[in-house]
C-alpha cells in the first residue's frame, strides 16, 4: 500500500500565516506546502513504523526499491507545481498502479463546491471527460478540488480509476477494499 499524505489544514495554515506579512511567489507556497505533506508523512511513517518502508519517497518518477517485508511506502510532497494528487498518479505510473484511493473531507465528488452552494449534487460515478469539465484546468498552491486539474490530465491518459470517500470513516474504507459496497 503507497500512502501519499497531503499538506491539508497544516499548509494552509503556514501558507495563509505568510501571506499576512509578505507577498509571496507561488513557489514558496508550494515549498511551504511540500514541508508540510512531508511533516504529515514522517507522521504515518512513525505510525506504520512496524509495516512501513524506512525511507519517505518524495520523487514518484525514480522506481525505488522496496523492502519485501514491509507493507506500506510513504510518500509526500515532491516540487513546486506538483500536488500530492499528481505525485499520487506519477507513483501509480511508476509502479504500474491502475487504482488510486483519494481519502478527503468531503465523501463524493460534487457537481459544484458543497461548501458554497447547498444544492450541490453528488456524482456517484464520473467518467474523467466530465470531471475535468466540473474543476478549473489550472492548479495553484494551495488550491483545495476533489482531485487537481493536473493530476486528472495524468489519471485520464493512463485511464486510472480514482475512488474519493470521505477519509474519516475507515470502515467505508474496509468496505471497498474488501470489495463491499460503499460511499464514494
Amino acid at each position: 500500500i503507497f500512502i501519499v499524505t497531503g499538506g491539508g489544514y497544516t499548509a494552509r495554515r503556514y501558507q495563509n500565516a505568510a501571506k499576512k506579512i509578505t507577498n509571496l511567489k507561488d513557489d514558496d507556497l508550494d515549498w511551504l506546502g511540500i514541508h508540510s505533506t512531508r511533516l504529515n508523512g514522517h507522521l504515518f511513517r512513525t505510525i506504520f513504523r512496524k509495516y512501513a518502508h524506512p525511507i519517505m519517497i518524495t520523487n514518484p518518477q525514480i522506481k525505488e526499491k522496496i523492502a519485501k517485508d514491509k507493507k506500506i511506502v510513504i510518500g509526500a510532497g515532491s516540487r513546486p507545481g506538483w500536488s500530492t494528487d499528481y505525485v499520487c498518479v506519477r507513483l501509480a505510473e511508476t509502479y504500474g498502479i491502475d487504482k488510486v484511493i483519494n481519502l478527503s473531507n468531503i465523501p463524493y465528488v460534487y457537481n459544484r463546491d458543497p461548501k458554497k452552494y447547498k444544492n450541490a449534487e453528488p456524482l456517484k460515478e464520473i467518467s474523467w471527460n466530465e470531471y475535468r469539465k466540473v474543476i478549473p484546468r489550472t492548479w495553484k498552491p494551495g488550491a483545495n478540488f476533489p482531485f487537481d486539474p493536473v493530476a486528472s490530465k495524468l489519471a485520464k491518459n493512463l485511464k486510472l480509476k480514482v475512488y474519493v470517500m470521505d477519509g474519516s470513516k475507515l470502515s467505508n474504507l474496509e468496505r471497498l477494499l474488501s470489495g463491499k459496497s460503499y460511499s464514494g
